[in-house]
């Protein structure tokens, strides 16, 4: 027995002791798997999945009274993973946190640090990176640091103002204007910019205007310029009549070239992108909402399998700054002298980074120029090729030489007129070379014959074009996210989340891609603003995330800048909370309405998506109706305007409520104005070619009416089959 036991205990002593293993923790599981696969042997790597400590939801739990030290708890639902972590860390020789590499991410280390430190001896460790490949987390991995307070410092700050914010004005709103609102400091900011926009818009009256075109003909060779002169002035045609006096004055008149001019111009590639540049260009030339091109830019960045790796495409998504690094400087230019020698500068071209920017990270741009858009197609989805692809455009681009224009005008002389035309082409490719889509600036070119001044040419045809001017454009998801950083308004983070909160919670809606306020949107801006005018305005937020960026370089102490703030915030909000009149009552306005069902009157509520009719019998009767929008244009008609929707497909139109005796139906919603000249109701149009204008809804009636008859015979027919 006791050979046996001595012979146990050899064989143990000589037993392969196991290799420590090194606990890395990031924020995302995608994340994680890419990069275990990196470290290999000795690694083992596991996912927060974002904050796994937080503040509650269930309450404010910042304390006014003690330096407004913010009160922590475990996320709900993340207590498991977080006892998870913390056995890893209990048997790993080292933990490094491997969050994001901004504010956000050094909070979430901050925290998981507080929460291992007293569960293992391990050396706990900061590592940042601004790309998922081998060449970064190996040298991440090198050289670990100790987390930056004052980083941590301003996210607290940030999230304490918010919460601050946000938790004094939400119930405020429940008490004066309807249960279950909120309001955040940034998403107010942004509603009062798309509100006062939409203010602009309502205002606007179209005013008409004419522009002249003819075609002149040089032999079989054909070509159309634009009236630019009449009487050595710029043309002022505010009507038919003056474009058809101009055309009977100048028909007779010999046409001839009066003037050829040719310009060149020097054409600069554009710097890599920035968050706010990528959700434009995403925007603009890709259709995608700011949400959409985050959450593709995320799996970009966190690793898509090409063949048998997984690799991480883009450098981090969240950045304010186009400075490139040295090792990506030389690889793009090593592959720029492979395959396109001619346009490498001589030197790398560095770009200037704003003022402003935080300039934590890179510009975005791919993390190996060699994966083109064209080599991993068929590894990506279709909106991860088209997003992949502008990426690398722009930033091979940035580092390729200047393009040039050619550029001829000509002007053509009609007796007292002059008309002009310009064609366009490119001289000299350069970046353009690598970039497919073409600006429609850039691309935009007409074929004009050989012609010499004093040379005589043909007029064929005339072309007058009735116009109307156009009023301010409302914000898209491209403008809003450039007035935002603009006017300093939130940060590389937050634009996409800030569109997003505003449409979740219904004070905005969508429109062929404009941001519209809803009804509900525009109260709560009203009351806000004129309640709070020093806090929910530009000036204010901006100065915000000015004082936040000095908390992080420890200029300013985080919790005194809090308390300059509220004080005279929590006087004011109680202040309106006793003054202010509700308007709760005026929501469920009484009307003359009776419902059709049980009989009993009918009340004016607020809902999600505007006022509507709401039966008083309610919850035993159900029945509600939409709001009258205008009255019938039909004559001795009596009905009035209210929005329907298509049994079969649910698509909405406006039509009369006496159908089916008054069968009046249109595609387009009446807005609150009428017309001057025969007092139909306008509507909003909408086209790609002119945006959204207003036009009278009388087909008969040329007030701010476009050409184009409107087409209900669609809607008319799925009626009839209804």
């Amino acid at each position: 027995m006791a050979e046996k036991t001595e012979k146990k205990a050899e064989k143990k002593g000589t037993k392969k002791e196991k290799t420590p293993q090194t606990l890395v923790i990031v924020e995302s599981p995608t994340k994680a798997h890419t990069i275990e696969k990196y470290l290999g042997a000795g690694y083992v790597v596991k996912a927060s999945v974002g904050h796994l400590i937080d503040l509650p939801k269930s309450r404010m739990a910042i304390d006014v009274d003690n330096g407004f030290q913010p009160e922590y708890i475990t996320v709900r639902g993340k207590a498991k993973l977080l006892k998870e972590l913390q056995k890893d860390a209990k048997k790993s020789a080292a933990v490094l946190l491997a969050s994001d590499n901004d504010r956000e991410g050094e909070a979430i280390a901050w925290h998981l640090n507080r929460a291992l430190e007293d569960k293992t001896e391990a050396k706990i460790s900061r590592i940042v990176f601004n790309e998922i490949t081998p060449v970064a987390i190996t040298e991440a991995v090198k050289n670990p640091r100790e987390i930056i307070e004052s980083k941590v410092n301003a996210q607290k700050a940030r999230r304490v103002l918010d919460r601050l914010v946000g938790y004094n004005l939400s119930p405020l709103l429940w008490s004066k204007v309807k249960n279950g609102l909120s309001a955040g400091r940034v998403q107010s900011v942004a509603l009062r910019l798309i509100c006062e926009r939409e203010k602009e818009v309502e205002d606007f009256l179209p005013e008409e205007y004419w522009s002249l075109d003819a075609d002149f003909s040089k032999g079989k060779s054909k070509f159309t310029a634009q009236l630019v002169k009449y009487a050595g002035e710029t043309p002022e045609l505010k009507s038919e009549a003056a474009v058809k006096e101009i055309m009977e004055k100048i028909k007779s008149n010999e046409c001839v070239v009066s003037s050829i001019k040719k310009t060149d111009k020097t054409v600069r590639p554009k710097p890599p992108f920035t968050t706010s540049k990528l959700q434009q260009a995403a925007a603009n030339r890709l259709g995608f909402t700011s949400r959409k091109t985050m959450q593709i830019a995320q799996q970009l960045y966190e690793g898509i399998q090409i063949g048998t790796n997984h690799v991480g495409l883009i450098t981090y998504m969240r950045t304010d700054s186009v400075r490139i690094s040295d090792t990506a400087l030389n690889d793009v230019r090593n592959w720029l002298s492979k395959n396109h020698p001619d346009e490498l500068p001589a030197e790398p071209i560095h770009y200037a980074v704003g003022k402003s920017a935080q300039d934590a990270h890179e510009g975005i741009r791919p993390t190996y120029v060699s994966y083109t858009p064209e080599s991993i197609k068929d590894s990506l989805t279709h909106d991860q090729f088209k997003l992949y692809s502008i990426i690398w455009e722009r930033f091979v681009s940035s580092q390729m030489n200047n393009a040039k224009m050619e550029t001829r005008s000509v002007e053509i002389a009609a007796g007292d007129a002059v008309f002009r035309v310009a064609a366009s082409r490119v001289s000299e490719k350069g970046f353009y070379k690598v970039i497919k889509l073409l600006s429609s600036k850039e691309d935009k070119s007409a074929s004009l014959p050989a012609l010499k001044e004093g040379e005589v040419l043909e007029v064929n045809n005339f072309h007058p074009e009735q116009h109307f001017t156009q009023g301010p454009a409302r914000y898209t998801d491209a403008s809003i996210v450039r007035t935002l950083e603009e006017k300093g308004i939130g940060r590389p983070s937050t634009y996409a989340t800030i569109i997003s909160v505003l449409l979740d919670r219904y004070y905005v809606t969508r429109s062929n891609k404009q941001l519209v306020p809803t009804q509900l949107g525009r109260m709560i801006c009203k009351i806000l603003v004129e309640s709070f005018p020093e806090v929910i305005n530009v000036e204010f937020t901006a100065k915000v995330e000015n004082d936040l960026d000095k908390i992080e370089s420890d200029e300013l102490v985080w919790n005194e800048i809090i308390g300059d703030f509220y004080q005279p915030f929590k006087k004011k909000v109680d202040y309106v909370m006793e003054h202010q009149e509700s308007i709760k009552g005026f929501l469920d306005e009484q009307t003359d309405k009776v419902c059709e069902v049980c009989g009993k009157p009918m009340v004016k509520k607020l809902g999600r998506f505007g006022f509507f009719l709401a039966c008083t019998g309610f919850p035993d009767c159900h029945n509600t109706k939409s709001i009258p929008l205008a009255k019938c244009p039909c004559k001795d008609c009596g009905g009035e305007i209210v929005e329907r929707k298509t049994k079969g497909r649910g698509k909405a139109f406006y039509g009369c409520t006496n159908y089916p005796t008054c069968t009046f139906i249109s595609h387009f919603k009446p807005i609150d104005q009428y017309c001057p000249e025969c007092g139909w109701f306008l509507v909003e149009k909408y086209d790609k070619k002119n945006g959204s204008y207003k036009s009278c809804i009388n087909p008969d009636c040329s007030y701010l009416h476009s050409a184009e008859p409107e087409n209900t015979a669609e809607i008319g027919a799925e009626i009839d089959a209804e």
